[in-house]
């Protein structure tokens, strides 16, 4: 199977961190793991990791895509992306990254191509391991703490009961968006989920 497109979900690892705002990557890729029907296995990357093939056009089969999940924290994310980018061949500018974002509302999806990394610990390490900016990412907004919190406190806390529906429903709008970005291409995705606003 051609791989299209390495997708990877940041978060920290262990189950105190599973439902925080920090890994609303992690939650991502399992979202699209479930839709695909694998289970993601451990990996000598350090990662867990499975392979889906999405729907092509009129049922045919699609491309492959390989689904990864960091086994390291956060700010060690560089070194599992860039193994994993090397054992499948995919090239950086296939590389789609899904993270957390306090600059953006609660429940908002953004695609971009390259840029900055915004003070994200993850993205930096990245950025470093893969010797380029040139990677896609999928930011997942969780806004900003309240009053004076600290943003690193804030993105390690669960999501407050009254949030859980928004941040659910965002997720399935990220792994859409993945499988747009993979189906048709970054700018006709970032026009398809950029102008549902």
């Amino acid at each position: 199977m051609t791989v299209a497109a390495l997708v990877v979900g940041l978060g920290n690892p262990g189950p105190e961190y599973s439902g925080t705002r920090h890994n609303v990557g992690q939650l991502v890729v399992s979202e699209l793991a479930r839709r695909g029907g694998v289970t993601l296995a451990a990996h000598k990357a350090h990662a867990r990791v499975g392979t889906i093939r999405l729907a092509g056009s009129a049922g045919a089969p699609g491309p492959g895509v390989v689904l990864g999940i960091p086994l390291t924290y956060m700010n060690l994310s560089g070194g599992p992306v860039a193994a994993l980018a090397k054992y499948y061949s995919v090239e950086a500018r296939d590389v789609i990254v899904l993270h957390d974002d306090i600059d953006l509302p609660l429940g908002t999806v953004k695609i971009k191509r390259g840029g900055g990394e915004g003070g994200h610990n993850g993205l930096k390490d990245i950025t470093r391991a893969l010797g380029t900016k040139d990677y896609i990412r999928v930011r997942g907004g969780v806004g900003r703490p309240p009053g004076h919190m600290d943003a690193a406190d804030y993105v390690l806390r669960p999501f407050a009961a009254r949030e859980r529906a928004d941040a659910q429903w965002m997720v399935g709008v990220a792994a859409d968006a993945v499988e747009a970005i993979v189906l048709i291409g970054l700018e006709a995705a970032q026009q398809r989920f950029h102008s549902a606003e």
